[in-house]
């Protein structure tokens, strides 16, 4: 099928099928948009309609062939060509991004980390960790677009502007601040503080109220 941009909504989804079909829950050979709406507990015509933007595989009353249907997502999850990513602050955070392998399975490779006291003969997973001033060098020399932030709050904005200068045109932060950003910059702010607080809210919710069912 031919790619088109994909609404970010529609992303978020197909993100939710990816991981569903992988799981034993999803079975083996045959499944139906029906099937995995009822599991994911959506709208089976939405789930009709993500589908069919990147998989044009299903046959009615027979569905989708499982193995063929995530290399169709995956596709779309994709970009064009691998993504290369960094790391500034390479503590403990830094460090379990930096040797987390998941992300190569949507074309992500993360290939270095920065620390202010950093050197070229340090490591951790097996990644090189370079001081930060050598940021701008590296990510010009070897065309990286993608920048994960996991220094303190104190040092983030300084960070996010050493980022921008080098050319990164997207930032995924986790320092519990509010970058300052050009238009041109996308980001995704996490704070885990917050979703763990999330999660707890819903939990005790599922308790006061069984009606609403178990938090998923």
């Amino acid at each position: 099928m031919v790619r088109t941009a994909l609404p970010r909504a529609t992303l978020g989804r197909l993100l939710g099928y990816l991981a569903y079909l992988r799981s034993p829950a999803a079975g083996s050979g045959q499944i139906s948009a029906t099937a995995i709406a009822r599991a994911l507990e959506l709208g089976e015509v939405q789930v009709r309609k993500d589908l069919n933007l990147i998989s044009g595989t299903g046959r009615p009353k027979v569905g989708y062939e499982k193995d063929v249907l995530i290399h169709d997502i995956e596709l779309a999850l994709r970009p064009s060509g691998d993504s290369r990513a960094v790391i500034a602050g390479a503590g403990k955070l830094g460090a379990a991004l930096l040797g987390f392998d998941g992300f190569r399975d949507y074309g992500i490779t993360i290939e270095a980390a920065f620390e202010k006291d950093g050197g070229d003969w340090e490591t951790v997973a097996g990644k090189p960790i370079y001081p930060m001033r050598e940021l701008r060098h590296y990510c010009q020399v070897h065309d990286i677009r993608l920048g994960i932030i996991t220094v303190p709050r104190e040092a983030a904005q300084m960070v996010c502007d050493e980022m921008v200068s080098s050319g990164i045109e997207a930032i995924w932060n986790f320092a519990p601040i509010s970058l300052q950003i050009p238009e041109r910059v996308k980001l995704r702010q996490e704070n885990l503080a917050l979703s763990l607080a999330y999660l707890n809210m819903s939990m005790e919710n599922s308790y006061q109220n069984p009606a609403m069912g178990t938090c998923r």
